[in-house]
């Protein structure tokens, strides 16, 4: 098969990433001393030199790089539809059999990496040589390719046939066995490169993107400006000391560890090894009384009090006692906005605004009157984020304002009082959940006076003995 220049049309293919790994695999299956093990085989009455079995690929794969039988296929499926082996037996079926299937390398002329994607006057020739020597009979999407050929090349298509007819006269002088790689080999690149109609393209690489390839960048003065710019933005940029950063989440992990079910523990009883779901009944999204650390999460954060029915419906009897109840209900509206269904959008966004935000509503929240401008905006062409920013001003009122006095007032603290401790019902099995274990200190952390009583104590019988 004559691989000739690319047509002037073409553009130089992007290096994959993954083709280059591909690569160094097949290179180390080759390896004389450590790969797959090569030897002559024989198909009907032809013996085919260098040729393995799926068997030995997969077994290779295994023991190369320890992964399971599942995953050495899947590997070799990949290979073999790039084009790096090519089966012997039936050369349409790109695919890996864990069997006596005989398969060979393919040659790397013929590899993926190569800069030029496959020529159409390389294909022309490859279906015109393969019509004359089966008189016409090509596939379906062979011969539609064949005829769209003869149409946009038909000014160079006598040399199509010519070095087809060339080619086809120097395979009669080889022998059997080269004549039958080599047709694999060709039919193999082209399966990969022009693939049948519903047969995956491994080559496809989405939408048009930027080349990766580095590119060279001149050092003038734009570029030391440039330099000096983002330098000088880094500097100015805000940074964490990892001192702050570790305290914070340690203060985060011991806050939050109580009432992590796996790391403390459930109550009255885990309903993840065991048959009671009384732990979901006394959890459940609406209760009369909720269970102490339910209530203890509340005053973590404000979203964690918003997020639970039962805090937000207590916080809402909070608010109607401060004669602000229309904030909780102008974000609940909000949030029933944002994730209500498409069709209802308009009418919500103006039931909101009529009971919210229109002069004289009735239950009217106060807003700035930048917010009120952008959400005015909005009701031209109602969507579902239309409120976003009267949502988030409201929001911040209440975190800043109403939560901390929610959590200083007579209501939370009643909660807490009046909250449900559950006993434990069955033995942990896991009984280092709930009780740490506490390490005796170190006798080089001790004071000087404390570790000589401790000595003396461990000694004292003896000592006075000793001095009688």
């Amino acid at each position: 098969m004559a691989m000739g220049p690319a047509l002037p049309s073409g553009r130089p293919r992007e290096q994959m990433p993954h083709l280059s790994k591909m690569e160094r695999v097949v290179v180390s299956m080759q390896d004389p001393d450590q790969g797959v093990k090569m030897r002559s085989q024989r198909l009907l009455i032809t013996v085919i030199p260098h040729a393995v079995t799926g068997n030995d690929i997969m077994e290779w794969l295994v023991q190369k790089y320890c992964i399971s039988e599942e995953e050495a296929l899947h590997l070799g499926v990949l290979l073999v539809r790039h084009g790096y082996l090519y089966p012997l037996s039936d050369a349409r079926s790109l695919v890996l059999q864990p069997d006596e299937t005989l398969y060979r390398f393919q040659t790397p002329y013929f590899w993926m990496s190569t800069l030029w994607p496959a020529a159409e006057l390389d294909y022309a020739i490859y279906l015109a040589k393969k019509n004359i020597r089966k008189q016409g009979a090509l596939v379906d999407h062979e011969k539609e390719h064949y005829d769209q050929l003869h149409r946009k090349i038909n000014h160079m298509w006598d040399l199509v046939v010519m070095q087809a007819r060339e080619q086809l006269r120097a395979a009669k002088q080889r022998r059997k066995g080269d004549k039958l790689v080599i047709a694999c080999q060709e039919q193999t690149y082209w399966l990969v490169n022009r693939p049948p109609p519903g047969v995956p393209n491994v080559l496809e690489q989405g939408p048009e993107r930027g080349s990766c390839t580095a590119r060279r960048v001149q050092m003038n003065m734009d570029f030391y400006k440039w330099e000096i710019e983002c330098c000088r933005k880094a500097l100015g940029r805000t940074r964490v000391k990892s001192s702050v950063s570790l305290e914070a989440y340690l203060k985060f992990s011991s806050q939050y560890r109580p009432h992590d079910p796996i790391m403390s523990g459930c109550l009255p009883s885990n309903p993840w090894i065991t048959d009671d779901d009384t732990y979901w009944a006394m959890n459940a999204p609406s209760v009369a009384v909720p269970m102490k650390l339910r209530v203890e999460r509340w005053g973590f954060s404000f979203q964690e009090l918003l997020e639970d029915p039962v805090g937000r419906a207590h916080f809402m009897d909070f608010l109607r006692k401060e004669f602000s109840a229309e904030n909780l209900s102008f974000w609940e509206a909000c949030e029933e906005l944002r994730h209500g269904g498409q069709a209802q959008v308009p009418a919500l966004v103006d039931a909101v605004y009529q009971q919210f935000l229109a002069p004289g509503a009735a239950r009217w929240v106060n807003i700035d009157s930048q917010t009120m401008e952008r959400t005015l905006e909005g009701l031209r062409r109602p969507h579902r984020y239309m409120l976003d920013d009267a949502q988030l001003h409201i929001y911040m009122l209440m975190k800043k304002d109403s939560y901390p006095r929610f959590l200083k007032s007579d209501i939370y603290k009643a909660l807490l009082a009046e909250a449900v401790i559950p006993l434990e019902t069955k033995r942990r099995v896991f009984p280092f959940m709930r009780k740490p274990w506490h390490s005796s200190p170190s006798p080089a952390l001790l004071p000087a006076s404390a570790s000589g009583e401790t000595a003396a104590a461990a000694g004292g019988p003896g000592s006075g003995d000793g001095e009688a």
